[in-house]
């Protein structure tokens, strides 16, 4: 692969000696005739055969694309692309002295923002040794391909970073076409899967997106496809990339997503085989990278729906993440007035449910604030086993989208609470839905009081259940049956 994607540079540096604009896809610069006349077409057509046509070999897309197999491509290909490569420069040489020109090489393309690019912690030599356990049993490996994750393992301990990405992205590739006809039920497809399509082509929705999440959706768009992003694959298999500076920042992150698939599309009771320790518990940081984004991105997105029905010199988030800021909000909001003066009873029920939220969501925080301080401590003094310090991780994780989340919810009631009297416009079928609302609100917040207290520690669970709770809320709101969004239509009424 290595060999191709180099040669692919070359050839388009040869081909600018004589055109102008470089053809894109390999087939096309090597049935071009400006390298025929440099290299005479017979080199051009046995150079076709092996790595440049779908008639022929074609090398370079069956292993760049993670078709092949290392037991499936014979030595003698590779040491004939050898020989090719070194007759070729041979070929040049001749016509550079018989034209006398010069051989000028495009510069590579260098990676920039690498510190945006940074989803993932970075991997311990543990960690490694324990994805290589993960790819022996996790489904999401074909077993013919397991020497090429032992391989690129093995590349990125010797600091050989784009040798590791190299192998690792065919893998990805295939793993994820395997998904692909799993989840869609289509066997027939593996080798045209198209995995990122929003929709099969008979215009049936593509289910993988939807089993991989958002989060890594996501990862995949930004690093492999988005025009402003890396784009990984492109870069290396075109040869536009120096191999020998290729950032550890990036194979870091391809290679802790790959372990982030190996755990999901592995069975539970063969990931509780694998010795618990520093390596696993990096492994689920990397998988709760993956599993807290979507509550913080929902959060985001719903918040900022919320502030189109702000009360009129309020204050308004630049960022809605921001703890300071959106204290200083809530602060304000829970200084507007409100009537309390002769409530009907629909009115007081609902502040029954809203006291209630709140007071849950306050037991939540005082719980998790005293278990992070007693787990610190312990932590500090060296005092957790390694199970507790496996649980105090996963905590921390949590705390970053359970914040924000408890004072979306605490906006949310202070909102509705601005605009309570508007319920009474509601007719009973719409109150009793809004009301079957609130309650389910309440039941997740009840629930993360259990799932947060010292007994229980379930933090995973936390996680699935403030997603589902998210979803809820988003639903309800785009249906337009809060009373924030009635008492906007009343007055544009």
């Amino acid at each position: 692969m290595k060999l191709t994607s180099c040669l692919e540079r070359a050839l388009g540096d040869v081909f600018l000696l004589v055109g102008k604009d470089c053809p894109f896809l390999l087939r096309d610069l090597l049935a071009s005739q400006e390298l025929a006349a440099v290299f005479g077409q017979s080199v051009m057509n046995v150079l076709r055969v092996f790595i440049g046509s779908p008639c022929g070999l074609n090398l370079r897309n069956i292993l760049w694309h993670g078709f092949a197999s290392p037991q499936e491509i014979p030595a003698k290909y590779c040491s004939m692309l050898l020989i090719l490569t070194a007759g070729l420069g041979q070929l040049l040489k001749i016509y550079l002295l018989q034209t006398e020109t010069i051989l000028v090489h495009r510069p590579y393309i260098a990676f920039t923002n690498l510190k945006e690019l940074d989803v993932f912690p970075d991997i311990n030599h543990e960690a490694l040794s324990l994805t290589e356990e993960l790819a022996k049993i996790s489904s999401f490996v074909l077993k013919p391909m397991l020497p090429f994750w032992v391989a690129a393992l093995t590349a990125f301990r010797q600091h050989r970073y784009a040798d590791c990405v190299i192998l690792l992205l065919p893998q990805l590739e295939t793993g994820l076409r395997l998904l692909f006809t799993t989840v869609n039920k289509c066997p027939n497809r593996l080798l045209t899967a198209e995995m990122l399509t929003k929709q099969l082509n008979d215009k049936e929705i593509n289910q993988l997106p939807l089993i991989l999440g958002e989060p890594s959706m996501e990862f995949l768009w930004d690093f492999l496809n988005h025009q402003e992003g890396p784009r990984v694959r492109d870069h290396l298999s075109h040869g536009e990339i120096n191999l020998n500076e290729f950032p550890r920042e990036i194979a870091n992150q391809i290679l802790a997503f790959s372990v982030t698939l190996l755990c999901r599309f592995s069975e539970v009771e063969e990931l509780a085989t694998l010795k618990v320790g520093a390596g696993i518990v990096q492994v689920e940081q990397y998988v709760n990278c993956t599993q807290s984004s979507p509550c913080i991105s929902m959060t985001t997105e719903i918040l900022s729906q919320l502030q189109h029905h702000l009360p009129q010199n309020c204050y308004i988030l630049d960022d809605l993440m921001n703890n300071l800021l959106s204290e200083k909000l809530l602060v304000q909001l829970c200084s507007t007035h409100i009537c309390t003066l002769y409530c009907p009873r629909s009115v007081l029920e609902i502040l029954v449910v809203f006291r209630k939220i709140s007071a849950q969501c306050h037991q939540v925080s005082d719980q998790v604030i005293a278990s992070t301080e007693m787990r610190y401590k312990k932590w500090i003094n060296k005092i957790l086993r390694s199970r507790q310090r496996h649980n105090y991780l996963r905590m921390l994780n949590s705390i970053k989208f359970l914040s924000p989340v408890l004072r979306l919810i605490l906006m949310l009631i202070i909102l509705e609470l601005i605009n309570i009297h508007t319920v009474c416009e509601k007719n009973p079928c719409d109150y009793q839905q809004y009301i079957k609302f609130l309650k389910s609100i309440l039941q997740y917040t009840e629930n993360l009081v259990t799932y947060t207290s010292p007994e229980k520690n379930k933090w995973d669970e936390s996680v699935e259940l403030t997603h589902k709770a998210l979803i809820k809320i988003k639903t309800f709101s785009e249906r337009k049956l809060t009373l924030m969004q009635l008492a906007t239509q009343v007055k544009l009424s």
